[in-house]
């Protein structure tokens, strides 16, 4: 898989240790008990192997390990703070296109149904077939980062997003309309599956907080900002300028990407190799990338088949993506319900409509800005010794919030005579639990995962992502044919149904991951074990 998956970087303190961190970035792999012997027999059987063991064993036979010369700026993490905060902020421009072009669209799903003579149904396709590219795209993607490096993925990936938004802006029918979003969608997913891995190339832990924060405004933000800006100007000028617009948008990321530096460790250190090579004819000049590093065609196998594997076979996993997949959904089913509770039921103009979603930016704010507290209280829940299980305080804070938002959205959206600022509040209340939930979860699966962790996080984004691509498909006949307040009580009962997950894995989680062959056996510590009570009592002596 690719290098450090995106939600390892979200959480701080670090869902990865410095160790795995390094071997991410140096040893572009995941690794596990089938790994402790190395493709190249330099492992000790039954010996947990380090790159420094690596480089040892390899240098023993007479190779030369290349690796940055400290001080000489050839590590990304020693670059100048003005290029490492170009690729900062270009980075999360290239991830405010991909989320803005999911939901752009909805700010007006009316004007191609008249002008191209189909039905809803098919219109409200762009978005599904957009989504269902987020799921499939990384798949394909993060292997390739492996055997190229960041930066070839980004360009050509935000040249096939630009090039194909252009068929659904000139759509003479749905068919089109439909298939340049499905092939633009596959070709947007780069960017949310590299950009986290981007970051922890270039910014150390201790100073990742906000290049980090930056980020995770561009991933939760973007897809709120479609439909505010959808909404005006389908209002103001027609369905065709929305894509026009979003062609320009990524237009504009496309020229960013030709001056982004590759970032990737192990593909800078291969450049390095082969030039040492050239330059003194020694062959022997190798990165551990290259000497361990499988072939494309074995990351591919496990690109497609550990993820699903894990799914089926591990509890945590699979009950984590059902939670995160219900609340991602919930968020492209308002980028429809809301319209509803608004147009519909309100008479609000599209336009007023639209900015109806900044309720949700602003409870993502709040929640991102709370973020801190979290920290603090992890850091006190294991000062004993850290164990997954204390990231699901914020999750578990979520699950009793989220189905409040629900509950409010549902008995203020349906009915005109209730005022407008009762959907706000929902709106505000249910971004608060989505970044909440959302980080806390993904959190826990990094660190119940970590030595699996990319392949963890492939499969939660995989079934995430069809999951909320099935929304649109569904929406308007639920909510016109149940009625609003009964649509929306439906939703607040599966979140109410749901909720009690991250309660049951806090108290049952270690004693699952126990049972695990993939999941870290870290333990719950406190201050009376055996252990830390004979270190207290040496530090006393």
């Amino acid at each position: 898989m690719a290098s450090e998956p995106a939600e390892a970087t979200f959480a701080f303190p670090p869902a990865l240790t410095r160790e795995q961190e390094e071997e991410f970035r140096d040893l572009d792999r995941e690794h596990g008990p089938e790994l402790v012997v190395s493709r190249a027999s330099t492992a000790v059987e039954g010996e947990h192997w380090t790159l420094a063991a690596l480089e040892r064993s390899y240098t023993d036979r007479g190779l030369h390990i290349v690796n940055f010369e400290k001080g000489k700026g050839e590590d990304p993490r020693e670059w100048p703070k003005s290029r490492k905060w170009f690729v900062t902020f270009t980075t999360a421009f290239l991830c405010t296109s991909a989320a803005l072009g999911s939901s752009i669209v909805t700010g007006d799903m009316s004007g191609p149904v008249s002008d191209l003579n189909t039905t809803q149904e098919i219109v409200n396709l762009t978005v599904t077939c957009f989504v269902i590219g987020f799921g499939i795209g990384p798949l394909f993607f993060a292997p390739l980062s492996e055997v190229s490096g960041r930066r070839l993925p980004y360009i050509l990936s935000i040249l096939f997003f630009f090039i194909f938004t252009l068929p659904s802006a000139l759509a003479k029918n749905a068919a089109t309309l439909v298939i340049g979003r499905q092939l633009a969608g596959l070709a947007a997913s780069a960017p949310i599956c590299n950009v986290g891995g981007s970051m922890a190339d270039i910014w150390a832990v201790e100073e990742r907080g906000f290049p980090m924060a930056t980020f995770s405004f561009a991933i939760f933000i973007g897809p709120c900002l479609g439909p505010i800006l959808g909404s005006w100007i389908g209002q103001e000028v027609g369905w065709r300028w929305i894509y026009w617009v979003l062609f320009i948008f990524t237009g504009c990321a496309f020229v960013l990407t030709l001056f982004m530096p590759e970032t990737l460790a192990s593909a800078l250190l291969k450049k390095k190799a082969k030039k040492l090579r050239e330059e003194t004819g020694d062959p022997n000049y190798r990165t551990l990338e290259e000497l361990e590093g499988p072939s494309f065609g074995h990351m591919m196998a496990t690109a497609l088949w550990r993820p699903l594997q894990m799914l089926f076979t591990e509890p945590i996993l699979a009950f984590m993506t059902i939670y995160l997949s219900f609340i991602y959904s919930i968020l492209y089913l308002l980028f429809f319900a809301f319209p509803i509770a608004f147009v519909n039921i309100r008479n609000f103009s599209s336009g007023l409509a639209g900015v109806t979603f900044v309720s949700i930016m602003l409870g993502i704010c709040l929640a991102m800005s709370l973020m801190p507290f979290q920290e603090r209280l992890y850091n006190r829940i294991t000062r004993f010794g850290a164990f997954p299980e204390a990231r699901l305080f914020p999750m578990m804070l979520g699950a009793l919030v989220l189905p409040s938002a629900l509950f409010i959205f549902a008995f203020t959206g349906a009915y005109s005579w209730v005022h407008w600022i009762g959907v706000c509040v929902s709106g505000f209340v249910f971004g608060f639990a989505l970044l909440i939930i959302y980080i806390s979860g993904n959190s826990y699966i990094v660190d119940s995962y970590s030595d699996y962790a990319a392949s963890a996080i492939a499969a939660k984004t995989l079934v995430r992502s069809e999951i909320g691509a099935m929304v649109p498909l569904y929406v308007n006949q639920m909510f016109n044919n149940m009625g609003f307040q009964y649509a929306g009580l439906l939703l607040a009962l599966v979140g109410v149904l749901i909720a009690p997950i991250p309660f049951i894995f806090y108290k049952y989680g270690e004693r699952i991951r126990s049972k695990s062959a993939r999941a870290s056996q870290a333990k719950r510590k406190h201050s009376d074990d055996p252990e830390k009570k004979e270190v207290v009592d040496n530090e006393s002596l």
